[in-house]
């Protein structure tokens, strides 16, 4: 049963009777993100205990400064940019999918990434000469907010009408702008000097290995400011799985919601992109597959969202440094790998919503 199948007595009775199911799956998110995280800070050529780990972030005096060098300098700033991102393309994916009321929209498949990655690229090739090398920092985010803000906003013009939004209009929009965005990335990487080619030829495949500190405090605030965008409709989204008319008669401000869900999307999904490139499927494997288990309350399913897909990347990024170690396999080929074969079987099992 997807969103759009569902009449408001059943909304109700799932939200009821999953929202016990969907506690203990917040909970049990939590510990296996701790968990998960904890492994990954052990995990690399220099194999560390739990022990260590747990006290070299907790009391680092207590262990060797070659291990603290490891766990604060290279593992726990990638580990905690992976948690960042992941959360951040899975949130996106469940506000894109309770927007479009179903289940096949996803930042990357629908074009957002790749003018998000689009406006990043300009940034790389172009912002250090018009704006300086201190600008860099958060130039990436910032262009790649408004990149993933004007694919997102064509997106919706194009696919809803009178208040309707055809899931294959969508899926055809975001080809066209996709393919639109490619082709500017095109003309940016013709531009672009060996230095910047190499950059962007490991980025577009997406990485988390530039990973720091100063990285990571640049993201969480336009993280952050997405996320709560997300959870103050939280509830609207449910009334909007029923159609906008009847949301609109529950007192839920449609227009208002539409426009607070599409500046969430760009300002997760660009600013995911900017510090990783482009990684794709999560945000429609982890809203999915949450929703298979613990129902589309949309109060549970974006905070279980989160978790998972941070959970998801971080297990990733693990698999991307350790299967060709020394080298490491962009994390962007790892989740396409899992994520493409998944996005098929959701296609196959959705086929009449994609009827033209």
């Amino acid at each position: 049963m997807t969103v759009l199948d569902t009449s408001p007595a059943e909304t109700v009775g799932i939200a009821g009777d999953r929202s016990h199911r969907a506690r203990l799956a917040l909970i049990g998110l939590g510990v296996l993100l701790a968990l998960t995280c904890i492994v990954s800070i052990m995990t690399g050529p220099v194999p560390l205990t739990a022990e260590t780990v747990v006290k070299a972030i907790f009391t680092p005096e207590a262990v060797e400064l070659r291990d603290q060098a490891i766990v604060w300098s290279v593992r726990l700033p990638r580990t905690l940019l992976a948690v960042l991102v992941g959360g951040a393309l899975a949130f996106s994916g469940a506000l894109l999918q309770g927007l479009f009321r179903n289940p096949l929209a996803d930042p990357g498949i629908i074009g957002v990434s790749a003018g998000s990655s689009f406006a990043a690229i300009t940034a790389i090739v172009l912002g250090e000469a018009l704006f300086g090398a201190a600008a860099m920092l958060y130039l990436l985010p910032v262009g790649a907010f408004f990149g993933g803000l004007a694919a997102t906003i064509c997106l919706y013009l194009i696919a809803t009408r009178r208040g309707r939004t055809s899931i294959a209009t969508m899926l055809l929009g975001g080809i066209a702008i996709a393919a639109l965005m490619m082709a500017g990335t095109g003309v940016l990487i013709f531009m672009s000097n060996d230095q910047q080619l190499r950059e962007l030829t490991f980025w577009s495949l997406g990485s988390l290995g530039g990973a720091s500190w100063p990285k990571i405090i640049a993201t969480t605030p336009f993280i952050i400011i997405g996320l709560l965008l997300g959870f103050a409709f939280a509830g609207g989204f449910n009334a909007l799985a029923l159609g906008e008319s009847e949301a609109r008669h529950l007192g839920i401000p449609v227009q208002i919601l539409k426009r607070t869900a599409i500046v969430a999307v760009a300002l997760l999904t660009g600013t995911a992109v900017a510090v990783s490139g482009t990684i794709g499927f999560v945000g429609i494997v982890v809203p999915h597959l949450l929703r298979l288990f613990i129902g589309p309350d949309h109060r549970f399913l974006l905070p279980a969202s989160l978790l998972l897909g941070a959970v998801l990347l971080v297990g990733a990024d693990m698999v991307s440094r350790t299967i060709v170690s020394p080298a490491e396999l962009p994390i962007g080929i790892v989740t396409a790998m899992l994520g493409a074969p998944f996005f098929l079987w959701i296609l196959l099992r959705n086929r009449s919503l994609v009827d033209l």
